[in-house]
C-alpha cells in the first residue's frame, strides 16, 4: 500500500480567552465614546478549523478576526507551534484567542 500523498494535518481549536474594552481610549479618540465590547464572541466560546482546509473560516466567526489570524492557523496546522495566543486588531475592544493544535488520533 502506498503512503498517503499528503501528510495528515492537525485541526486547530480556537478558544475565546478574553474580551477587552478600552473605555479610556474610546472616550479619548472617538467622537461618540459610547462603544460596547465586541458582541460577536463570548469568553470560553470554541471553534474548530479542519486540518485539511485551514484557510476556511469557521462558521459564525468574525471575518475581521479571521483575517488577523488566518496565516497563523494555517502555519500551525502544518506543524507550527502547538499553542499560540493572538488577538484581533480592534484597538478599542480587542478579543484575545488561544489557538491549539489538535492531532487526530
Amino acid at each position: 500500500m502506498r503512503p498517503p500523498m499528503y501528510p495528515a494535518f492537525d485541526r486547530i481549536k480556537i478558544t475565546v480567552v478574553k474580551k477587552l474594552h478600552h473605555k479610556d481610549l474610546i472616550e479619548k479618540y472617538t467622537d461618540t465614546g459610547d462603544w460596547n465590547s465586541c458582541s460577536r464572541f463570548e469568553e470560553g466560546q470554541e471553534f474548530m478549523v479542519r486540518g485539511d482546509a485551514p484557510w476556511n473560516m469557521p462558521a459564525g466567526f468574525c471575518g475581521w478576526a479571521w483575517a488577523d489570524m488566518q496565516k497563523i492557523v494555517w502555519g500551525m496546522s502544518r506543524g507550527g507551534p502547538r499553542r499560540y495566543v493572538t488577538c484581533c486588531t480592534d484597538g478599542f475592544r480587542p478579543v484575545v484567542f488561544l489557538l491549539e493544535r489538535v492531532a487526530d488520533e
